[in-house]
């Protein structure tokens, strides 16, 4: 019987009788595993020789059973055949570039990534010989004009961050198989509930599992999910460099996972929600959100997508200041540089980004933008909080410390 994607948060992926008849996963928070005698040795070393994973752990630099049952769930919740679990999501991402890639190859990626991820391309991949040409995500045309012979990669995330530009995957899947080059997605804004990438034809997704997948702000973790055959050397290159989860977090990681389709319904409904409200606003100029028609990949969201995300970007009348006074003005939302957690985050990503604003304006980020990351609260509350703010704003009554 096939189960329903909610029914698959909660089950799938661990043992129906776990150890000591307990209800969840039991934290395994050991190091490493012993054998009784030589023999067992032997046959170990036998299994892994012919390629057969077993079902018992060496040393937990390479896998422990807490970490095995998150995985399996992972890799269940994607639609791909192996899942692996890394400390973080930068962790899993470069990992994974560091073992796809070889020095002379070259990567075609969106302009619009994560600044950690330019980065690590700017001052690590170039470093090792490894080519990076950056290309707009909604111009696929571009994407085939850079191109090489020495091609191996296709990246880009989507929704990006923080404008929620949405990248055609079946296209970019497309792309990938004819110039035979490996395709990589990071789904971390979307997540399984809205959007499976493996399934429109991209070979590798990777998610930053510190955000919706854990949902609560309290672990860090990454995965990356596709076919076995494309895992394995990347599971050998993490016991190597060594960035495997611990298996308290990956404990906590499966039970954020239990209520995924609750949280990420309410979410989707309430960016929603909050974005209408923002459209229809003086003091707003703009609102970033797949889910209004107003926004250029609307169509292609509506095709591919199941639901529009819980994060909304919009920009304020006015300059730096008077949007540093509407954040503060909030009461609701923390403000922090994370999001998919159940309490909501809003934050004013050029005051995170830099100092210089030549620098931030070089980045592509304005001055007036706020990302703002729906939580599980009540709509009509976020609402109600947000229309009081950008009155405090209007009016010049606000002073710093988060409107209190």
């Amino acid at each position: 019987m096939t189960q329903q994607y909610a029914t698959q948060t909660v089950h799938g992926g661990e043992a129906r009788r776990k150890p000591y008849a307990s209800a969840t996963t039991p934290v395994v928070q050991t190091s490493t595993y012993t054998f009784a005698d030589s023999a067992e040795i032997q046959q170990f070393m036998e299994s892994k020789a012919n390629g057969e994973r077993g079902t018992r752990e060496e040393y937990g630099r390479y896998g422990n059973p807490t970490q095995r049952a998150a995985e399996r769930k992972l890799a269940l919740l994607e639609g791909g055949e192996r899942a692996l679990l890394f400390a973080s999501g930068m962790n899993a991402l470069t990992t994974t570039m560091l073992t796809l890639l070889s020095h002379g190859d070259h990567v075609v990626m969106a302009q619009e990534t994560y600044k950690r991820t330019r980065e690590f391309a700017a001052s690590y991949l170039r470093r090792w010989g490894i080519e990076v040409t950056c290309a707009p995500i909604g111009d696929l045309a571009s994407w085939a004009q850079a191109l090489r012979p020495t091609t191996r990669l296709l990246f880009c995330e989507t929704p990006t961050n923080p404008t929620l530009r949405v990248m055609d995957l079946a296209r970019l899947a497309a792309l990938g198989r004819a110039s035979n080059v490996l395709t990589l997605v990071d789904s971390t804004f979307a997540t399984p509930l809205n959007l499976r990438p493996l399934a429109l034809g991209i070979d590798l997704v990777v998610h930053s599992a510190t955000k919706y997948l854990g949902g609560h702000n309290d672990l860090l973790a990454g995965v990356v999910v596709g076919r076995g055959a494309l895992l394995a050397p990347i599971e050998d290159a993490r016991g190597v460099l060594g960035g495997v989860s611990n298996p308290n977090d990956a404990y906590l990681l499966i039970r954020g996972l239990k209520t995924l389709a609750l949280r990420v319904r309410q979410q989707n409904e309430s960016a929603l929600r909050l974005a209408r409200f923002l459209a229809g606003r003086p003091e707003i100029t703009c609102v970033h959100y797949p889910g209004l028609p107003s926004h250029p990949d609307h169509a292609l969201a509506q095709a591919q997508m199941s639901g529009f995300g819980g994060v909304v970007s919009f920009e304020i009348t006015g300059d730096m200041d008077t949007t540093a006074r509407f954040v503060d003005a909030l009461r609701i939302p923390y403000i922090g540089p994370t999001l998919g957690g159940v309490e909501s985050m809003v934050q004013q990503p050029a005051a995170l980004l830099s100092l210089d604003p030549g620098e931030r304006r070089a980045a592509g980020i304005p001055d007036t933008l706020v990302r703002y990351a729906v939580g599980i609260e009540d709509p009509d509350d976020l609402i109600a909080d947000v229309a009081q703010a950008l009155e405090r704003m209007r009016s010049g009554e606000w002073r710093m410390g988060n409107g209190k």
